[in-house]
């Protein structure tokens, strides 16, 4: 074997592409500290009753894992730095502040996260704890575009979601386990056919909506659809009103609603979004509210934010700029 390979998905970033990483670094930790957000460094690993309780079977599944000589016990190295920040706002600042807090730094994934994708991100992100309104939701999505345009990635499409939604529906239904897993993995597929298969079972209502869920993408119009067709739920109307509140502060041509979108589910809460650009079938900034991690901790905080990797948005902003 040639010793000087690296295993795959793992690179060596050169110059120049080095350099645009750097400049993107403190050019949007700059944009995050002129907003008010304050930046906290987490160690690149932890024990995993910390680093993984709480946020769902699929980061589990992305992070290393190792014996800590000194104690004996189980650590993991993080795939994802968001619940590290959570367990920072809540043992380690004021305890009823709105804190926002920035971080920056490498994650590390068992397996990649798509075909020559890294498993080394370098993530980058902000978020916003103690504020419960869709006033914060707003400031977070806003700031995620700033990012963005403070690394010239324009011509962007912001799709916008609510796992309260499915949740609501999940819980009407009495899902849970293996079942709702499944389903949730049909969802996000939009696979139409086994959606009908795993909800077959269930009253016409509720499989009606199941099958409603992956056709409610498109822009605002989604919303009125989603009203006239979904049960009426407190939930589900809850939900609605969330995104149609965002849709009058957002409401531009580059928004469309996904009510199948179910990215994060392990621990998202409420909204969840994420940014694409021409060219590209990943997202290369994405995020939503997750109010339930901090709970772990001891305080579970409102809370919502976004996170981008930036060996993505270098390659995003080659094409884009």
């Amino acid at each position: 074997m040639t010793a000087w390979l690296l295993p795959e998905n793992v690179e060596d970033v050169l110059p120049p592409e080095a350099w645009r990483m750097e400049d993107m670094r403190r050019a949007l930790l700059d944009l995050f500290r002129s907003r008010g957000y304050q930046l906290v460094i987490p160690p690149l690993m932890e024990y995993v009753d910390s680093l993984l309780t709480g946020v769902g079977a699929d980061l589990d599944l992305k992070t290393f894992k190792l014996v800590d000589r000194v104690s004996g016990r189980l650590m993991g190295v993080r795939a994802d730095i968001t619940p590290q920040v959570a367990r920072i706002d809540a043992h380690l600042l004021a305890a009823h502040a709105v804190n926002r807090l920035c971080y920056a730094g490498s994650v590390l994934h068992t397996q990649s996260a798509g075909f020559h994708r890294s498993r080394e991100p370098i993530q980058i992100g902000a978020e916003l704890y103690g504020d419960a309104t869709v006033a914060a939701d707003l400031e977070i999505i806003r700031l995620m575009r700033e990012a963005l345009s403070a690394c010239d990635i324009t011509a962007v499409q912001l799709d916008i979601g609510h796992v309260g939604v499915y949740r609501a529906l999940a819980q009407e239904a009495g899902l849970a386990g293996d079942i709702e897993h499944t389903l949730f993995g049909a969802l996000q597929a939009k696979d139409a056919s086994a959606v009908a298969v795993l909800t077959a079972g269930l009253p016409a209502a509720l499989r009606d909506a199941f099958a409603a869920l992956p056709r409610l993408y498109g822009d605002r119009s989604v919303l009125a659809e989603a009203r006239a067709c979904l049960p009426q739920l407190p939930a589900v109307e809850a939900a609605l009103d969330v995104l149609g509140e965002l849709d009058r502060e957002l409401g531009e041509a580059d928004l469309a609603y996904d009510l199948a979108e179910l990215r994060g589910y392990g621990y998202h809460s409420g909204v969840v979004f994420a940014a694409y650009v021409g060219g590209r079938s990943h997202a290369v900034a994405q995020g939503g509210r997750y109010d339930e991690v901090g709970r772990v901790f001891g305080r579970a905080r409102p809370a919502t934010g976004f996170s981008m990797d930036l060996r993505e948005l270098v390659r995003a902003g080659s094409q884009t700029g």
